[in-house]
């Protein structure tokens, strides 16, 4: 067995007061992490934890990651790391890049991975009883999001901080959604963290539009520093506007 590796407290911070902005976390949750392996998500597996230990409420922390049998994307190292943990830990493999050359019709390669990775997260969650699932996406994300949205789609919107899914069965919550993704690329570095590259040729084989929104923000950022600051306050809104009322769902 090994120890959880101690996040710095700026990144503690940052997941500490998003889980109480939104109630993301509540007394007896159970919560998957959808675990890709990546430095965000291994980031938030080592957040989860401290705050396992030291957070007024209890719950329950395991993992789930979807393999989606990538010549170029390989998470099965994931399973010994997991182990050495002691975290409950559950390994979906499936052929998402196969059935992606079979049954996608007018959609983006990411958009079908996404939505298939996501259904096999939640029925992980049903299969285990899991109430909660994780996400690891941060505040750079949302930007982003809130940029292809307005600039593509002529909509004012982006991804949420906590929601219920479709079915109302399971919650969705985004820890790091005020923690920026240099945060997580600094800890995930300092704390040698497992770190599982990503080489999906269809997803980094060439500039895609998310990738363009990065480089637009970084610009901005770079003439003034406290604009990721100033997108944070108007986001707040969006980002609240689907928080679960009441008691933790089942």
């Amino acid at each position: 067995m090994i120890e959880p590796i101690t996040p710095p407290r700026s990144l503690m911070t940052a997941a500490g007061r998003a889980i109480g902005d939104f109630s993301m976390i509540r007394d007896g949750d159970r919560v998957l992490l959808g675990l890709s392996g990546g430095k965000d998500s291994l980031s938030l597996l080592h957040v989860l934890l401290a705050l396992q230990k030291k957070a007024p409420i209890k719950f329950e922390l395991a993992a789930a990651t979807v393999d989606p049998q990538s010549p170029d994307f390989d998470p099965s190292p994931l399973k010994a790391y997991m182990a050495e943990l002691g975290v409950p830990y559950f390994y979906e493999s499936q052929p998402i890049v196969e059935q992606a050359e079979k049954s996608m019709q007018g959609d983006s390669f990411c958009a079908f991975c996404s939505r298939l990775r996501r259904g096999i997260l939640y029925r992980a969650a049903r299969e285990n009883n899991y109430n909660v699932l994780a996400l690891a996406q941060h505040l750079d994300d949302a930007a982003e999001t809130l940029l292809m949205s307005t600039f593509f789609g002529g909509k004012l919107r982006t991804m949420q901080a906590h929601y219920l899914n479709d079915k109302g069965d399971i919650r969705v919550i985004r820890p790091f959604i005020y923690a920026r993704e240099r945060q997580t690329a600094a800890f995930a570095a300092s704390g040698q963290l497992p770190v599982i590259p990503e080489n999906c040729p269809a997803c980094f084989g060439m500039p895609t539009e998310r990738m363009h929104m990065k480089t637009l923000l970084a610009q901005l950022e770079k003439d003034n520093p406290k604009v990721f600051s100033s997108i944070k306050t108007a986001l707040k809104p969006m980002l609240g506007a689907g928080v679960p009322q009441g008691s933790k769902q089942n």
